[in-house]
């Protein structure tokens, strides 16, 4: 086994030296034993395109095989879950199906996916529904006070309650099961945003209880790019309309599910990718992935305290329970956020974004486990100068 957290763990990864790279939630990572299997899964579909793509042949076998590991994994059933794109795809899909009416309510919070705003914003706009968003303000302490934010904010006109498992702009893991029993007794849907969920956390879907679920495999997983799950519920799932239809529309030769037939079977789509999901599976229990996401959660840690130290600014909350393999810094008011990632990334080489929420910026960092403490070197000594050049140049703006 690879001591997480050291250049020996980096060498399993694709990532170029002359970068250092603290934005893993962003994209994710390949490593390389899954990149390996996807290609070779590549080379075998072009070298028989027929073979490998006819749902005819040994394509929906070999789906549900990666299908039916990725249910166990997340806790749920094989018939529950269809393989799409990414999750905002996945969540596209759900929320296209529903039927919205004036004076409907989606209920959301200010941590939200920009993505996921915009869609809610359109759908809401073409029926007349509302898209309310719950300020959730810092510091965030105690989960109990936003499950009762929340809590009061459900009424008799919500229809759905959308939430980030875990917040893409802040990295905060939101008090999912009591936040979707909450809804549950109002008989308010539930629909989660799991982009960063599978790999960082272990889950249970029956266990949560939530209606509708979109994760990414390609994020915390490390699968290949463009991979991700759709889980809907048994009972709903007559109730979702395919964003594409095809020959799973009244499929000729029915599949495990018309859940399944009417969602994967949507036209000519590169299967390497879904394929390769199962190499990501074996990678990740092979070098026993979550002792190494507890020890990037250590350093993750670590590193929250050396950089709030030198912005010099409250943290957005305390670590537990709140965070694992991501978190937001507060920036200084006066910093340009926009322009101190271009300056990350341009002049020092650290790829880390800067998000927008509660009406500030903030510098999110991700953990992963090639990540080491000599990149928290780099990120601290690049913030370090930025910040000093920054506000000597806001210094001079106020005399002049």
């Amino acid at each position: 086994m690879i001591e997480p957290c050291t250049r020996r763990m980096r060498d399993l990864f694709l990532l170029r030296d002359d970068v250092t790279f603290l934005n893993h939630g962003s994209f994710g990572a390949c490593p390389r034993p899954v990149f390996d299997a996807w290609q070779a899964l590549q080379r075998e579909l072009e070298a028989e395109p027929v073979d490998f793509l006819a749902f005819e042949r040994s394509l929906p076998e070999r789906l549900g095989r990666v299908r039916a590991r990725l249910a166990r994994f997340l806790g749920a059933d094989p018939d529950e879950i269809v393989l799409v794109p990414n999750a905002t795809t996945g969540l596209n899909i759900a929320a296209r199906s529903l039927d919205l009416s004036p004076g409907d309510r989606i209920l959301a919070t200010d941590h939200e996916y920009g993505a996921m705003d915009r869609m809610w914003r359109y759908l809401c706009g073409r029926s007349g529904a509302e898209y309310v968003r719950v300020e959730l303000d810092p510091p965030l302490e105690d989960p109990a006070a936003v499950v009762e934010t929340v809590r009061r904010n459900l009424d008799e006109k919500t229809k759905v309650l959308f939430l980030s498992h875990i917040t893409s702009p802040s990295g905060v893991r939101l008090p999912i099961e009591p936040l979707i029993r909450a809804a549950r007794e109002r008989g308010v849907l539930t629909m989660i945003d799991g982009a960063h969920g599978p790999g960082q956390l272990d889950i249970d879907l029956h266990a949560m209880g939530a209606d509708i679920y979109s994760g990414n495999c390609h994020k915390w997983l490390m699968a290949p790019k463009g991979n991700a799950i759709l889980y809907v519920r048994r009972e709903l799932q007559p109730r979702i309309d395919p964003l594409v239809l095809g020959w799973g529309w009244e499929a000729e030769e029915p599949g495990l599910a018309p859940f399944i037939d009417h969602q994967e079977r949507t036209g000519t789509r590169d299967m390497s990718g879904p394929l390769a999901v199962d190499a990501a599976l074996d990678f990740f229990e092979a070098h026993r992935w979550r002792r190494v996401r507890a020890a990037c959660r250590t350093l993750l840690l670590e590193a929250r305290e050396r950089l709030l130290g030198v912005i010099g600014l409250e943290p957005l909350c305390p670590p537990d329970p709140w965070l694992l393999q991501m978190c937001a810094l507060p920036l200084p008011a006066s910093v340009d956020g926009p322009e101190l990632h271009r300056r990350l990334r341009e002049t020092h080489a650290v790829e880390v974004p800067v998000t927008a929420f509660s009406g500030r910026h903030w510098l999110r960092i991700s953990i992963q486990g090639y990540n080491t403490v000599a990149d928290i070197d780099r990120l601290q000594e690049a913030l370090e100068i930025e910040l000093r050049n920054m506000n000597k140049t806001s210094n001079k703006s106020h005399i002049d």
